[in-house]
């Protein structure tokens, strides 16, 4: 990929993430009913609201941060599943016209392919590797 077309490509992905995570925020903090009927669901109210608010701030403002991209990338990512899966399991798919499950898979794979892209930047070797399968 050329760089001013990867640096644009970069920065959309962390818009997209970043911008579902905090728009979320505002339901979370402000103890929205929707919100805390969500998390009563889950039996997390209200640490688990609050707990998951924090943990999406913290991921989004990771996300622009040069030197942890990867890590805010990551926390979204296990964010994302963790929402995926409450949404398959307990919550359904279809509350709200689908739209949170939706959000869900959209940052899950933002976040995904941010972390893919810039995977020279984690300090750890798995992503880094090649694997030959064949």
């Amino acid at each position: 990929m050329k760089n001013n077309v990867k640096r644009i490509v970069l920065w959309a992905l962390r818009l997209t993430a970043a911008a579902i995570m905090l728009q979320t925020l505002y339901y979370k903090f402000s103890a929205h009913p929707q919100s805390v009927e969500l998390f009563t669901t889950l039996h997390m109210e209200p640490w688990g609201r609050v707990g998951v608010g924090i943990l999406e701030l913290t991921a989004s403002m990771l996300l622009f941060i040069p030197s942890k991209n990867w890590l805010g990338a990551s926390l979204a990512i296990g964010l994302m599943l963790g929402a995926i899966f409450f949404h398959l399991t307990i919550l359904g798919t279809a509350g709200s016209n689908g739209l949170l499950f939706g959000l869900a898979i959209i940052t899950l794979v933002s976040s995904s392919l941010l972390l893919y892209l810039q995977r020279n930047q984690v300090p750890f070797h798995f992503l880094q590797r090649k694997v030959n399968v064949f």
